[in-house]
């Protein structure tokens, strides 16, 4: 497992860096702040960022954000504080797990494996989200013409929808793309 470490303590770090190493991962990179995390992931070919923060600032959870929308990847947070409100921020940023005070050799690797899975599990919502919303948005267009058709032929429903379905399987095109092309040519 690759991954990108960020702390800005170096003495810190290095600790982190060994507990990492010795529960079998590899640190591609080492980062003293959370800034650009996605130029830093794209870098290092990280697949996982673990950072070490004392009190994660606007600031790091903007590129935490940023890294979330462009090139999303598994965050882990190990903060010193665990404030409600800075937790929430966190967890909309992207952060897949924020351990409060609690970085101990022994649980890095189980924390990773944790956030890994709520990573990929967040991923395949989203995508299920996205085809939702794909689909509905598609329905609309397909009733929105459909509708139009009636309105202009004086057809019932049934038909007009048997029609565009005839156009569409005659023009080897799915029945959205048919939709989106009547209501431009309207």
């Amino acid at each position: 497992m690759r991954v990108l470490l960020v702390d800005g303590e170096p003495e810190r770090a290095a600790a982190v860096q060994a507990g990492l190493e010795s529960a079998g991962c590899q640190v591609v990179a080492v980062a003293a702040s959370a800034a650009d995390l996605t130029a830093l992931v794209r870098e290092a070919e990280a697949e996982v960022i673990v950072c070490d923060i004392d009190d994660p600032g606007r600031d790091a959870l903007e590129s935490m954000r940023a890294l979330h929308r462009d090139e999303p990847r598994p965050v882990v947070v190990f903060a010193a504080r665990g404030e409600p409100d800075q937790i929430e921020a966190a967890i909309e940023a992207g952060v897949a797990a924020y351990v409060v005070e609690g970085l101990a050799p022994g649980r890095v690797r189980p924390v990773i494996e944790v956030a890994i899975r709520r990573f990929r599990a967040h991923q395949a919502l989203r995508a299920k989200l996205e085809e939702a919303q794909a689909t509905l948005a598609d329905r609309v267009v397909i009733e929105r013409a459909k509708g139009v058709l009636m309105q202009r032929r004086g057809l019932p429903e049934d038909e007009a929808y048997r029609l565009m379905r005839r156009w569409a399987m005659d023009r080897g095109e799915k029945l959205v793309q048919v939709a989106q092309r009547f209501l431009r040519e309207i």
